[in-house]
């Protein structure tokens, strides 16, 4: 049975209803796809906490917790884990997000989300983005 490793993720979204995707750099798995910022929860971390911690790690910006709302999560079978990722949503937040764990940043509308190369826990997540926003 693969071990189960719990990743956050969250879609920041911008005033204009465009969602934030961070390129993976090279040296990491997946490198070069796009995905939605986030990472590992450490032990003794509430995913929330791990969202914050990670979002101010990989970007740069400062979330409060209230600003965090839940909206739906992934659950994908790799070849070595399998991956649970719940995804957040976020509108509100302090900084400007920078690329300082990732190749480049980009702002991409929901509907053009798809024309990016993602990696597979990630794929599923554009429709409901769609649906929503």
């Amino acid at each position: 049975m693969a071990k189960l490793v719990l990743i956050v993720a969250c879609g920041l979204i911008d005033s204009d209803g465009r969602v934030l995707i961070a390129q993976r750099p090279p040296g990491k798995a997946m490198a070069g796809l796009w995905e939605f910022p986030g990472g590992k929860v450490e032990p003794q971390e509430w995913p929330e906490q791990a969202l914050i911690r990670e979002l101010k790690e990989e970007l740069g910006i400062v979330v409060q917790e209230p600003c965090l709302a839940p909206f739906t999560f992934a659950s994908h079978t790799y070849p070595d884990f399998h991956l649970l990722m719940p995804l957040f949503l976020c509108r509100r937040w302090d900084g400007t997000p920078a690329p300082l764990e990732h190749t480049a940043l980009k702002w991409v509308r929901p509907k053009d989300l798809s024309s990016y190369p993602m990696p597979p826990a990630d794929r599923p997540l554009i429709p409901m983005l769609r649906d929503l926003l």
